[in-house]
């Protein structure tokens, strides 16, 4: 039994030549270089330098990327509660800065309990210039006192007759004035709990979303 096979050939060569010794087809193989001139090394390795720093800038500029993505993704993450520390301390600072004004405040009406219906004179001078009449109820009012609000009934061009109430329920530097066509009162504590109400209103409607922009969110 025979077993037929394809012709074998010693060698290989990619470069062929005609009869006449001519290259027909050169060959595409290149000897591996061994030995380099000094300045193919310095090519050679500016150009390693080139390749690595272009490798490193694209690896800082991807880490640079994922930590500005995962900052972002923190920061939305703790918005909702860092609303709820400026909200606190908003609140705080509010309160603070009611305490601090309600004892300002009393202290200088120990001190000049007649200055809020000086005050109060001095806004109302028109309204009051023409009524023949007008009445104070006051707190505790000795002879100095009520003196001491003529004269400033006086100075305020209010040249009718003056009245005074006393009024035992009223806190210290509180009073009602009435005359023909009005009346008018003041008193610390309730203008105080009335601008405490007003101040937690608006730290309330901060916080409410705003209606305009929720309807252009839905669909």
């Amino acid at each position: 039994m025979t077993q037929s096979t394809a012709p074998s050939r010693p060698f290989d060569f990619d470069t062929e030549f005609d009869s006449s010794g001519a290259v027909v087809r050169a060959t595409s193989w290149q000897p591996v270089k061994r030995a380099y001139l000094p300045a193919e090394v310095e090519a050679l390795v500016a150009q390693s330098r080139s390749e690595g720093r272009a490798e490193a800038l694209a690896e800082v500029d991807s880490r640079r990327s994922q930590a500005i993505a995962d900052l972002g993704a923190a920061l939305t993450a703790s918005l909702p509660r860092l609303d709820g520390v400026v909200q606190t301390y908003r609140e705080q600072t509010a309160d603070l800065a009611l305490a601090t004004g309600r004892a300002l405040a009393f202290a200088a009406l120990d001190r000049m309990p007649q200055a809020a219906v000086q005050a109060a004179l001095e806004e109302l001078g028109r309204e009051i210039d023409a009524s023949p009449r007008l009445v104070i109820a006051m707190a505790g009012l000795d002879e100095a006192g009520r003196s001491e609000i003529e004269s400033l009934c006086a100075n305020v061009g209010y040249a009718g007759a003056v009245r005074f109430r006393d009024e035992p329920g009223l806190a210290q530097a509180a009073f009602e004035l009435e005359w023909a066509d009005g009346r008018a009162a003041f008193d610390p504590a309730e203008t105080f709990t009335r601008l405490a109400a007003a101040v937690a209103r608006a730290l309330a409607s901060d916080q409410t979303p705003d209606a305009s922009s929720s309807e252009g969110m839905n669909p």
